[in-house]
């Protein structure tokens, strides 16, 4: 597959639910003829404290945020960044969903983009576990400072090549992974492909 015409993205958000918690970070590539060409990065205003947790994953303080941009700006200028692109993500249901409430609520609408998950392809070629950090090891991919977005879109990026590389990504396209044992993710957008998956374990 020709990796041209890509926007990898990743959130670090307030917490997992798409509808009530908000997106705290953005961190964007574009991708063209298999390099990347730009970057977005921001951090978003967030009124309230952080959950420990949050900041203990993310490294991320409630005062890191006072002066961050407002959502609908933050989700307007991604808009805009990802233009046609694809989107690709690690984990792209969670990513997808709150992308999709996010524009619910600046622009009335959602995204029709195609999309391509990386851990859907990592859970159908490779053996537990699949996480981002374990992938990105497995192929020698360097991920000192995860977990921030910026860091981990480069990681995904590389990721995906390397995957390309191993034999075409293109059948993935539009395709969300589930384990059997959790069901489907409650958001996905409706042109998705769906299949439920089962762990490979060594």
């Amino acid at each position: 597959m020709d990796l041209s015409n890509i926007t990898v993205l990743d959130f670090e958000t307030s917490g997992l639910d798409p509808k009530n918690d908000r997106i705290i970070e953005i961190a964007a590539i574009r991708c063209h003829e298999g390099k990347i060409i730009s970057q977005y990065i921001t951090l978003i205003h967030f009124d309230g404290e952080l959950k420990p947790k949050i900041t203990e994953i993310t490294g991320i303080q409630s005062s890191d945020l006072q002066n961050g941009l407002s959502e609908e700006t933050a989700i307007r200028i991604l808009n805009r960044f990802i233009g046609s692109n694809i989107i690709v993500a690690h984990n792209a249901a969670f990513d997808l969903s709150f992308l999709h409430f996010a524009l619910l609520r600046h622009a009335g609408r959602t995204f029709s983009n195609h999309f391509i998950d990386t851990l859907t392809i990592c859970r159908d070629r490779h053996v537990y576990p699949h996480s981002l950090r374990n992938m990105c090891q497995r192929y020698g991919i360097d991920m000192n400072e995860s977990h921030r977005a910026l860091k981990d879109v480069e990681g995904c990026w590389e990721l995906l090549v390397k995957l390309n590389e191993e034999e075409p990504v293109k059948k993935y396209i539009n395709q969300l992974g589930y384990l059997s044992k959790y069901g489907p993710p409650l958001w996905y957008p409706s042109y998705a492909t769906l299949k439920s998956l089962n762990i490979k374990y060594a």
